[in-house]
Parts: structure tokens; sequence; C-alpha cells
């Protein structure tokens, strides 16, 4: 299976890129993964909903380059669906099993996902109703999808 982990915007912190880089080497035994960063556009403060638009809008063409017709697509959204480690496993392993062979999970900018991004997604997904930061959702991202191979495989995993 492929993995494939679609973002806007670059990580500074040296404690996210140590925690993107742990979790990329734990995953190599389960899956073939790519991390793929788009540029964010900067959003200016108390921007228009219009102008808050056109930046989705932007950051959007750029990540529908990246997402094959083939490939299965989880996009991170507030009101998408939460589901337990379990589940999401279940939901890694049913997608295998079914014969999807790429999942591509994005991750919007500050301001959320285009609708063109949003249209193309297979499946929404929630991880809370509160916000977090893009670039530490990245890492919590990364921790689920290892926690899920862990499950499939039967290997133990903290509760």
């Amino acid at each position: 299976m492929k993995i494939t982990i679609l973002t806007v915007g670059k990580i500074k912190e040296k404690y996210l890129k140590d925690a993107i880089a742990e979790y990329s080497k734990r995953l190599s035994k389960y899956c073939k993964l790519e991390i793929v960063e788009v540029a964010d556009e900067k959003t200016p403060d108390q921007a228009s909903k219009v102008v808050e638009e056109i930046i989705r809008n932007k950051e959007g063409e750029r990540l529908l380059k990246y997402i094959k017709d083939d490939a299965f697509v989880i996009t991170l959204e507030i009101n998408g669906k939460m589901l337990t480690s379990e589940e999401l496993a279940d939901k890694i392993d049913n997608l295998g099993i079914g014969g999807s062979s790429h999942i591509i999970f994005v991750i919007g900018g500050s301001i959320g996902l285009g609708k063109e991004v949003l249209r193309r997604s297979n499946y929404a997904l929630s991880f809370s109703k509160m916000t977090f930061p893009h670039q530490l959702m990245r890492v919590i991202l990364l921790e689920q999808i290892y926690r899920s191979y862990r499950i499939i495989q039967g290997e133990p995993y903290h509760k």
C-alpha cells in the first residue's frame, strides 16, 4: 500500500520534523510513505470571505496536481466523520483488500480546503471538533496511521 500525506505548507519547527521523521521511519515497515508539501498562500489578517475563498482555491489547485485518478482521497475536515483508531485501521485495511493501492490523506492550510479538493474527496475524516495547527496535524495523522498498521498486523499498541 502506498500512503501519501498531501499537505499545504512546510514544517519549520525541529521538534515536529523530528516526530515526522520518527513516524516515517516506523511506517516504512508497513507501507510506502510519501509526504508532499505544496506552498501555502499568505492570508492577510481579517481577510474577507472572498479573499479566503481565493486562497483556498489557489492552494487547492496545487494539491489537485498531486492527486491521481486511481487514488482513494481522504480529506481531513473538522466536519468529517470521527473514527476510533480501530475503525481507521479497518478503513485502511478494507481499502487495501478492496483493491485500493494508494491512499492520499489531504491536510489543508490554515483556512481549510478549497471546494474542488473537497469535491474530489472520497472520504471526509475528522480527528476532533477542535482546531489543530495543520503542522501538528501531520504528526497526529502519521501516529494514527502507524497505530492503524500495528492494529492491522495484530501487534501491540497503547490503548
